[in-house]
């Protein structure tokens, strides 16, 4: 019996330690993940941060409209326009609006749940957008262009009548370098998504603050904040869209070629003329050698030719990098 109740005990002391390593275990993984979603947070909110400095996108006292779709990208979007706002040294409001384009299987009652339950103020806008696309662009062709002509018009009005200064969209990063690469191989020209523009009748001002934003961070922020995703049955579900293929392309780039992304992005914003071949931006057929040192000339080798030859660093800044905002007053 001695025996039997020593074994017992041994069995017992056994468990207990794979029990106790089990939980330890559990513990470093948990500290891990919540130690890479803190780092996720602060780039995400620098990165946002960042664009709307480097644009001056917010100004004080600015009413931003947020055009919410239910996508991961407008949620993140909101999402962080709403923890800058205790952060930043300007004062703006938010104030968001979807577009129920009436679509079927909509669920229309999940955004106002959850704006309401983030204490946003916010804005539903009715119209029947989708039996117009419907009855207009012939089945199995793409929906886009007349889509996308729709909601801007009526967003536009809805600005007017929100008295919203600023209008903000939730493209990023990869949807900025799909874009370049959609114009390149169908357009035939060189052309992005502009950070910041003007509309077409000159009334409102339009941001994209996700600018220096990754979708695969997007992506995890989504998950962590489970945010009510809302599939789109109209653009979204397009099987045969070229801009479907771009984001694949980019994806497997982004996969076997780390940082080639980064070096992409950060291109556009290091432009120059005189290397292309647009005459409206440079003066080709006036140039004439002038016999004096030019520092903007060409160059046999560029200075910083070994490194755009080495393997790309991250385009990465440190995590601790502070937020910050312009903070010039409003005309």
């Amino acid at each position: 019996m001695d025996e039997i109740a020593q074994m017992n005990a041994l069995n017992d002391s056994v468990v207990t330690d794979d029990s106790a390593a089990a939980a330890a275990a559990r513990k470093a993984e948990e500290r891990k993940a919540a130690h890479e979603i803190n780092k996720l947070s602060k780039r995400l909110h620098r990165q946002v941060g960042e664009a709307i400095t480097d644009f001056h996108m917010i100004e004080e006292g600015d009413r931003v409209m947020v055009c919410l779709s239910g996508g991961k990208d407008s949620y993140g979007l909101l999402d962080i326009l709403i923890g800058l706002q205790q952060r930043a040294p300007v004062r703006f409001s938010v104030v968001a609006v979807n577009l129920d384009q009436k679509q079927p299987g909509f669920p229309a009652h999940i955004l106002p749940q959850y704006l309401q339950s983030r204490g946003v103020e916010f804005h539903i806008e009715n119209q029947d957008t989708y039996s117009i696309v419907k009855r207009l662009i012939p089945e199995g062709n793409t929906m886009c262009s007349l889509c996308s002509r729709l909601r801007r018009g009526i967003l536009y009005r809805v600005a007017d009548d929100l008295k919203a200064t600023k209008i903000a969209l939730g493209h990023h990063r990869d949807d900025f370098l799909g874009t370049v690469f959609l114009n390149l191989f169908f357009g035939g020209r060189l052309k992005g998504m502009p950070p910041k523009l003007v509309s077409d009748d000159g009334r409102h001002t339009v941001i994209r603050p996700l600018a220096y934003v990754a979708e695969k961070d997007l992506e995890r922020w989504a998950e962590h904040r489970q945010f009510p995703i809302i599939p789109c049955s109209l653009c979204g579900s397009q099987e045969n869209l070229q801009r479907v293929q771009m984001k694949q392309m980019l994806r497997e780039w982004d996969q076997k070629y780390p940082g080639r992304i980064d070096n992409m992005h950060r291109a556009f914003a290091h432009v120059v003329p005189s290397h292309l071949m647009d005459r409206k931006l440079y003066p080709f057929t006036t140039i004439r050698p002038t016999g004096v040192a030019d520092p903007a000339g060409d160059h046999a080798f560029d200075e910083d030719e070994d490194e755009s030859c080495a393997t790309p660093a991250s385009a990465a800044l440190p995590e601790e990098a502070p937020v910050q905002f312009m903070t010039r007053q409003r005309s």
